[in-house]
């Protein structure tokens, strides 16, 4: 006979959805990398979260390789390497003075900076990177890739920016896996909020079922303690993400909950148009998963 070993209730830890470990990419002598690790930082210092820097940086050798210009392709490679140690070492310290306060780790790899990212993110609930930038995937992490390949949910915080409040957040509401992923993924900054907008911005032809969804929704978030109301709203002229940025900006929410939708294309990633214009013109802070 199967015996059932029952757990005394003073052995079961309940903890409260938070996130624990949260996880940032660090480069030296760059503003937006400043005020990215700053957001993570007071994020973590806020939630008693531990956060990991990482410092990742490659090149691409090319033609210039030792095999192509032997001993002084060679000899090429081993400056270029030497640089990125010097720069990671640089950016080390970067990251040590804007996270200062919080409980740190720091880790390094001389790889992609998004591939760095996905390889720690079993170690982490959440990660945060930057909009997508000019400076070229060697040295600053893709968004695009870090949001479709981690497995994580990954907050993109706005240029200029420091500081999530997370008092009003607005969640971009569609019926799809990604975005019911998303709505339990944020579910540490819909607990925290005052008040959360769940938004469908939808033809009116479907606005029936927009509302009935999004007061189901409703219903079952009040059901983990967060005040939340539904909103439905029409498309217009404007793009979707316009609309979604209209009631952000309405409801003073500096959050926006979405789901994140691509698919691959030869090494690149096409997105929807709100997926896009989060990931490259996050209108405030922006938290994706796919």
């Amino acid at each position: 006979m199967m015996k059932t070993m029952e757990r005394n209730a003073a052995e079961v830890v309940v903890r409260p959805n938070t996130f624990a470990t949260i996880l940032v990419h660090a480069e030296p002598r760059l503003a937006a990398a400043s005020h990215r690790v700053e957001a993570a930082a007071r994020l973590a210092r806020d939630l008693d979260a531990r956060l990991i820097g990482v410092g990742a940086e490659t090149f691409n050798p090319g033609p210039y390789s030792g095999a192509f210009l032997g001993y002084a392709g060679a000899e090429w490679v081993a400056l270029v390497q030497e640089q990125i140690a010097k720069n990671i070492a640089a950016a080390e310290t970067a990251f040590r003075r804007d996270a200062a306060g919080a409980d740190i780790d720091w880790r390094t790899a001389q790889d992609y900076p998004h591939r760095a990212l996905v390889n720690a993110a079993h170690a982490a609930d959440l990660i945060v990177v930057s909009p997508r930038n000019e400076r070229g995937d060697l040295q600053s992490a893709n968004p695009a890739d870090v949001v479709m390949s981690a497995g994580r949910p990954v907050l993109v915080v706005p240029e200029g920016r420091s500081h999530l409040v997370g008092l009003n957040v607005v969640v971009a509401w569609k019926n799809t896996r990604e975005c019911r992923r998303a709505l339990g993924d944020a579910m540490p900054f819909l607990q925290r909020a005052d008040q959360v907008v769940v938004v469908a911005v939808v033809k009116p032809d479907m606005a029936d079922v927009a509302a009935r969804e999004t007061g189901e929704v409703v219903a079952n978030l009040k059901r983990h303690g967060v005040d939340a109301r539904p909103l439905v709203t029409s498309i217009g002229p404007d793009p979707v993400e316009l609309e979604i940025e209209r009631i952000a900006g309405l409801n003073g929410a500096d959050l926006i909950v979405a789901g994140a939708y691509g698919h691959g294309r030869l090494r690149e990633w096409a997105f929807g148009g709100v997926t896009d214009s989060f990931l490259h013109r996050p209108p405030c802070f922006v938290l994706l998963s796919h």
